[in-house]
């Protein structure tokens, strides 16, 4: 049964969390966050949040997204669920969102956190839940495909496109070491959506050219996700850990 959780989308800076990541081990219900990438990415984008995750008394899992199918990338997220220390907090970032709305199914993960990410329906690929006619995307426009059918964004796209508040020298590494997506992944429909079951949180960016901001707050809304909003990147989780640690935390309380 869905649930009916209110939405609250606050737009905050993530000065207003300062001070707040010093949560001690028995305040949280979740022991583990399993932390599952988008594309052009790799688990390294999560750098900079672990250590708060770690600092609140979570354990954590990046998982390291294959990026060739959907089933492959559920396969690959389960296997770190399935070693991880329960109750576990799901968090997705972007094409996370679609693998996490699957693998959030899971008995052992009590709450799904999204992270500039996509929600669809059961039965709802990618390319149909992104809507680009009503929300088009510069990054999506951007994109490069190589002769297997793999997408990928240009040094120049990612330093502009998906990570304009990151400095230059990192947003170089983040196109360097991106993970292409393969582009018959987006026609893959996830068979369940978690989010009807499971408490939602979602991470919203206010400056996002790869998953626009009103397509945000529309999942957001659709379903009953606590959200918060920030004036932020695609790579929120790489310009503002902080922020997206805070939002994994209240999720694992």
């Amino acid at each position: 049964m869905i649930k009916t959780a209110l939405l609250k989308t606050v737009a905050v800076t993530a000065a207003v969390f300062a001070g707040t990541t010093g949560v001690v081990a028995q305040d949280l219900t979740a022991r583990t966050a399993v932390l599952v990438h988008g594309a052009f990415a790799d688990g390294s984008a999560w750098e900079g949040v672990i250590p708060y995750l770690e600092e609140a008394g979570l354990d954590v899992i990046a998982v390291q997204n294959p990026l060739v199918s959907l089933d492959g990338d559920v396969a690959f997220t389960q296997r770190a669920i399935n070693r991880a220390e329960g109750p576990v907090v799901l968090v997705g970032h972007s094409w996370g969102g679609q693998v996490i709305t699957e693998a959030g199914v899971n008995d052992k993960v009590m709450s799904l956190v999204y992270v500039a990410a996509y929600a669809p329906d059961a039965g709802q690929s990618l390319g149909e839940a992104a809507d680009l006619e009503t929300f088009p995307a510069p990054g999506i426009e951007a994109l490069q495909q190589d002769g297997d059918g793999f997408f990928y964004l240009s040094e120049d796209a990612m330093a502009t496109l998906f990570a304009h508040d990151v400095p230059a020298a990192q947003a170089e590494v983040m196109a360097a070491t991106q993970g292409l997506l393969n582009s018959a992944a987006l026609g893959e429909p996830v068979a369940n959506a978690a989010w009807q079951e499971k408490p939602s949180f979602y991470v919203i960016t206010g400056e996002d050219y790869m998953t626009p901001t009103a397509l945000q707050r529309q999942f957001a809304e659709k379903i009953g996700a606590t959200a918060r909003e920030i004036d932020a990147s695609h790579a929120v989780a790489v310009s503002q850990p902080e922020f997206v640690a805070e939002m994994i935390i209240e999720a694992a309380r």
